[in-house]
């Protein structure tokens, strides 16, 4: 490396230092205070645009510690990402993993955050091939879909949280934890859609999603964990949870090519 790239690197790199932390690491020698300044700003500026949008919920109820929260994360999050799009992932990935923040924040506010960042993840997450959606009428193939192993939607969150994270605002900050399951998930028209779940169907869905087992032995399997293997009503309430979810496609048609149906 020539001494002009050295001289330059070590310039970005106290120019990226001081901009993460104008208070603390010095700006770099002959460096214009004012248009430092306004850099800082629209550093700050552009990094915080990419985040509001996201996180709406979050913002309100912070009000005025919001700003601070982000200049943190500016200061000490390392993003590992070249796209935008990705920036809110960070966010939150820095905000779980941080517990001391320069504000004080409400015992549910990185749950709020995550959820609030689930939609984004789902609208984002690629299709690496054609979805295999079940049909929207007939289900005269019920019974043999019954004997297959379901496959997940790959735009699919099956979420536990702590508190009622789809109920908190500005007019409700929760005192005590709300044990809370939800389901996001892209469906056939690209929408992104939330549905609450409770403990047992989000233990049948974690089952018929990653259990390699067929739809109907992920029932009998929930039906044994509660105590009631073998029974026939409950087996068929989880049957008809999961066509439910298949007709939603939460669910998709298995690899069989035999029984793949078109839109």
């Amino acid at each position: 490396m020539s001494a002009g790239q050295a001289g330059l690197r070590a310039f970005q790199q106290t120019l990226g230092a001081h901009l993460r932390d104008p208070r603390r690491a010095p700006r770099p020698p002959g460096a214009s205070a004012r248009r430092v300044g306004l850099y800082g700003e629209l550093v700050f500026n552009n990094l915080e645009g990419l985040l509001r949008p996201c996180f709406p919920v979050t913002h309100a109820v912070l009000g005025a510690r919001w700003p601070r929260l982000v200049r943190q994360f500016c200061r000490e999050g390392r993003c590992e990402t070249p796209l935008f799009r990705e920036v809110p992932g960070e966010f939150v990935r820095w905000l779980l993993a941080t517990p001391d923040t320069d504000v004080r924040l409400p015992a549910w506010l990185r749950e709020l955050a995550h959820h609030e960042w689930s939609e984004l993840a789902v609208e984002t997450a690629p299709f690496d091939e054609a979805p295999r959606w079940a049909p929207l009428h007939a289900a005269q193939d019920d019974e043999r879909w019954h004997t297959q192993v379901p496959r997940p939607n790959p735009a699919l969150m099956n979420l536990h949280y702590q508190w009622p994270v789809h109920r908190i605002g500005p007019s409700l900050r929760p005192r005590r934890p709300s044990p809370t399951f939800m389901l996001v998930y892209r469906d056939r028209e690209e929408a992104v859609r939330f549905a609450q779940l409770n403990a047992v169907s989000s233990r049948l869905l974690h089952i018929a999603s990653t259990s390699g087992l067929s739809a109907r032995q992920a029932c009998e399997a929930v039906a044994a964990e509660l105590g009631q293997a073998g029974s026939p009503d409950l087996v068929a309430q989880g049957l008809d949870q999961l066509q439910t979810w298949r007709t939603h496609g939460v669910l998709w048609d298995s690899d069989d090519t035999e029984n793949h149906h078109a839109p």
